[in-house]
């Protein structure tokens, strides 16, 4: 099975910046988005073959996040459970006999770290909670994770120490998920590869210089790693600031 995730800075402006020419021919399993930014009503996608599911924050042009896929799944939950965590559209679960299937778009801590105290929080309710589905099956997550895990995932790591998305607090919840058993799955194919980015600043043309931060991944349970296939970074696909990044895997 093939398997996207893409933060699309806005699907109504990425849809004009060649998105169904990428969907159309990557032909995914599972097609996940983050960042949305849009409202119920707001977009009609025609995708067949597919189901679509959305969640949208309640502030307009904020946020949000979607799955479209080839498979019917059991159940589908919006959010965490977390009152607090659950009004911007952040994750959509999908239940599968053998796994669940979660689109996650993690809360950026701002300028200035300002919203670094809720991140925290954010990051100890979301471990809690895909905890508490593995105990009765494996879990896929994908996104934007907001956090680059080591200095080979950013292109300037010494000036960016204090920077959202890079701080010691952050790195260290995304260390604490995998002492938790789950997989980065692109690190797991590939641990020593440099360069290689998900995410570039608008400014500075930062991405014509690939000064670049790795910000989303396909992370597993550690009960999938024998269904692994390969996993891959798509920086040659423009219409967003994040490129998508892809794995394979058998289930």
């Amino acid at each position: 099975m093939k398997f996207i995730s893409w933060n699309v800075n806005g699907i109504r402006a990425c849809r004009e910046k060649g998105f169904m020419d990428f969907f159309n021919e990557i032909d995914a399993d599972f097609f996940c988005l983050q960042e949305t930014k849009l409202q119920e009503g707001q977009i009609e996608l025609d995708l067949p073959g597919y189901e679509q599911y959305w969640n949208y924050a309640e502030k307009k042009g904020y946020s949000g996040t979607a799955i479209f896929t080839k498979h019917k799944p059991i159940s589908v939950s919006y959010g965490i459970g977390v009152e607090e965590h659950d009004h911007e559209g952040r994750v959509i679960t999908l239940e599968y006999e053998n796994f669940y299937m979660i689109t996650v778009y993690v809360p950026n801590s701002q300028d200035g770290l300002a919203r670094l105290d809720y991140r925290m929080r954010w990051e100890d309710d979301f471990l809690a909670y895909i905890k508490k589905l593995e105990e009765s099956k494996p879990v896929v997550y994908c996104g934007d994770l907001n956090v680059a895990h080591k200095e080979i995932d950013l292109k300037n790591p010494k000036t960016n120490r204090k920077n959202a998305g890079f701080t010691d607090e952050e790195r260290g919840k995304f260390s604490t998920v995998l002492e938790n058993g789950f997989i980065d799955t692109f690190r797991y194919f590939y641990p020593d590869m440099e360069n290689i980015y998900s995410w570039w600043s608008y400014r500075f043309s930062a991405r014509a210089k690939n000064a670049g931060w790795r910000i989303d991944y396909f992370i597993v349970s550690g009960a999938l790693k024998d269904k692994l296939k390969d996993a891959k970074i798509h920086t040659d696909i423009m219409g967003s600031d994040h490129c998508p990044v892809e794995l394979e895997m058998d289930v």
